[in-house]
C-alpha cells in the first residue's frame, strides 16, 4: 500500500465531493427527535436521508450494497454491507441527527449557515457527526483504486443517536443476522485532544439525568410579603443539589456514582496530559481570569473521563429577566445531566439519584424527578497487537505523530450495546471533535485537514485488519 497514494486520493475525493456534500448537509434543521418531536412530519430527517444514499450511490464503491431500513415509528437508518476479501467483519458507525440550534454564534455563522472559513467548515453537524460517512466510504473506496483488499464492511448510519440511540436497539436487532459478529468496530463520533495525531477513545462516560421539579405554591405572590416565610422554590433546588454535588469543589462523593480508575487508564491520562499540557483546559473559551478546576491537567483529563460530573443544562420558572417582577414565585425546574465513570452501573446510578432527589422534600415541599437519560458507560477491550501497530502506523503515515490514547467525557450509548452483543470485538473510536469545535454549542465546526487524514487512517487500519485476518 502507498500511503502517499491514500493520502492524494482521500484529498481530492473529500474537498471535490465530501464538502460540498457537507455544505449542503448542514443547511438542513434536521434536528433529533428528543428535540423536534415532529421530525417525521417535518421532514429534515429524510431530506438527509436522500441526500446521503444519493452521494453513496455516485461513488462507484465496487460490491456496494445500499438500503434505507425503516422499522416503524421510528427514525431511519442506512444500511449498507460491501463484500470484502476473507472471513472478517468491520462495522463502521456514524450519525446523522444533529443537536439543536443553541444561542451565541458569532456574528456570520449560524448553525444552519455553512461557512467556510480557511481549513474550517461552521455549522451544526459537520463535526457532529455528518462527516462520518464520508469517511467510510471514501476510505474504502481508496483502497478499492488500489486494488487493496479489506475485510468486508457494513457501514451504519443512524439518525437517532443525539436522542440517546433510543431507535437503534430495535435495529441492531431486526439487522442481527446480516450484521454476523464483526471482530472490529470503528466508530467516528468521538473526538480528538489535537489536530496533529491520532486519537484513539479509551472509554466513554454513561449519563442519568432528567427534569427535578420544585412546587411551593399555588400561585406567585409579592415577595415583600412571602419572603422570610415562604421558603423559595430556588433555595429547595439548592438544598437537593447540595446532596448529589458539593458546591466549593464540584464532587460527586456517593459511592453509587464513584468507581476505581484503572491503572492503565491513568497512566494514559499522564501521557495525554504530557501532549496536551494546558491545551487540556485553555481549548475550551474560559472567560478572562477563570481557571479551570484542577491546575494539573492529567487530573482534569481524569475528572472528564472517570470521575461523575453534574451539569444544570435547562432551567424552567424563571422568566426572562426584562419580566421579572417583585414576585416569589410557585415553582423552579432544572434539567440535570449527571456523567458517570465508563464502569459505573446506570440503573442503579439512576436510582440513587432520584433517591436523593425525592427523599424527605425539604420543608415538605412538592418535588418531582422525571428522568430521561439512563445510559451506560463503555470500557474499551485491550487492544491487540495487530490493531495498536496499525493505529500508530497509520498516524504516523498520515499525521506524522504517534496516536494518543484517552478517554472521552461524552457519551455515545451504541458503544455498550456493541460491546455486549460483540464481547470479542476490537473497538477503534475516534473523532474530528477537538479543541473550540465545540459540538452541540455555537460555532461548531469540522477541521477538514483532521478529516481527510483520519480518513486515510481508516484506510489503512481497514487493510491491516485484512492482512490480521488472513494471517
Amino acid at each position: 500500500m502507498n500511503t502517499e497514494t491514500i493520502r492524494r486520493y482521500v484529498d481530492t475525493r473529500w474537498d471535490a465531493s465530501a464538502v460540498p456534500e457537507l455544505v449542503e448537509y448542514i443547511k438542513i434543521p434536521n434536528k433529533s427527535p428528543m428535540f423536534d418531536p415532529d421530525w417525521e412530519a417535518h421532514g429534515y430527517m429524510e431530506q438527509v436521508v436522500e441526500q446521503f444514499t444519493a452521494w453513496c450511490e455516485q461513488q462507484e464503491v465496487r460490491g456496494l450494497k445500499l438500503e434505507v431500513v425503516r422499522l416503524p415509528g421510528r427514525t431511519p437508518l442506512i444500511y449498507m454491507d460491501n463484500p470484502g476479501a476473507g472471513d472478517g467483519t468491520v462495522l463502521l458507525y456514524g450519525h446523522l441527527d444533529k443537536q439543536p440550534e443553541m444561542t451565541g454564534w458569532r456574528e456570520g455563522l449560524g448553525p444552519w449557515t455553512p461557512v467556510l472559513e480557511g481549513d474550517k467548515l461552521f455549522g451544526r453537524g459537520g463535526a457532529d457527526d455528518g462527516y462520518a460517512i464520508f469517511a467510510s466510504l471514501i476510505s474504502i473506496k481508496a483502497l478499492q483504486e488500489q486494488n487493496i483488499p479489506h475485510s468486508r464492511c457494513v457501514v451504519i448510519i443512524e439518525a437517532c443517536e443525539e436522542s440517546g440511540s433510543v431507535d437503534l436497539p430495535y435495529y441492531i436487532d431486526a439487522l442481527a443476522e446480516r450484521i454476523g459478529s464483526p471482530d472490529l468496530v470503528i466508530c467516528l463520533d468521538s473526538g480528538c485532544g489535537n489536530y496533529d495525531q491520532l486519537w484513539c477513545t479509551t472509554s466513554l462516560r454513561g449519563l442519568v439525568g432528567g427534569e427535578l421539579r420544585v412546587r411551593v405554591l399555588e400561585e406567585g405572590v409579592h415577595s415583600g410579603d412571602a419572603s422570610g416565610i415562604v421558603p423559595t422554590s430556588f433555595r429547595i433546588l439548592r438544598l437537593l443539589l447540595a446532596r448529589v454535588e458539593q458546591a466549593t469543589d464540584g464532587q460527586v462523593t456517593a459511592p453509587e456514582f464513584n468507581v476505581d480508575i484503572p491503572k492503565l487508564r491513568r497512566e494514559q491520562a499522564l501521557r495525554a496530559a504530557a501532549v496536551l499540557g494546558d491545551e487540556v483546559w485553555t481549548k475550551f473559551p474560559f472567560v478572562p481570569g477563570m481557571r479551570p478546576a484542577d491546575p494539573a491537567p492529567a487530573e482534569l483529563i481524569l475528572n472528564r473521563t472517570w470521575r461523575p460530573a453534574l451539569a444544570i443544562t435547562g432551567a424552567g420558572g424563571l422568566p426572562a429577566l426584562a419580566d421579572a417582577g417583585n414576585v416569589l414565585r410557585a415553582e423552579s425546574a432544572l434539567k440535570i445531566s449527571l456523567r458517570l465513570p465508563p464502569t459505573c452501573d446506570a440503573e442503579r446510578a439512576s436510582a440513587r439519584l432520584r433517591e436523593l432527589l425525592l427523599e424527605d422534600p425539604p420543608y415538605g415541599a412538592e418535588v418531582t424527578f422525571t428522568p430521561d437519560w439512563n445510559a451506560g458507560g463503555w470500557h474499551a477491550p485491550e487492544l491487540q497487537d495487530w490493531l495498536g501497530a496499525a493505529v500508530d502506523a497509520a498516524s504516523q503515515h498520515q499525521f506524522g505523530k504517534p496516536a494518543v490514547y484517552m478517554g472521552e467525557g461524552g457519551s455515545i450509548p451504541f458503544m455498550g450495546m456493541l460491546g455486549e452483543k460483540f464481547p470479542e470485538a476490537q473497538f477503534l473510536i475516534t473523532g474530528v471533535l477537538g479543541p473550540h469545535s465545540n459540538a452541540h454549542g455555537p460555532n461548531e465546526f469540522l477541521h477538514i485537514p483532521t478529516a481527510k487524514k483520519l480518513t486515510a487512517c481508516v484506510a489503512e487500519v481497514l487493510a491491516e485488519h485484512h492482512v490480521w485476518g488472513e494471517t
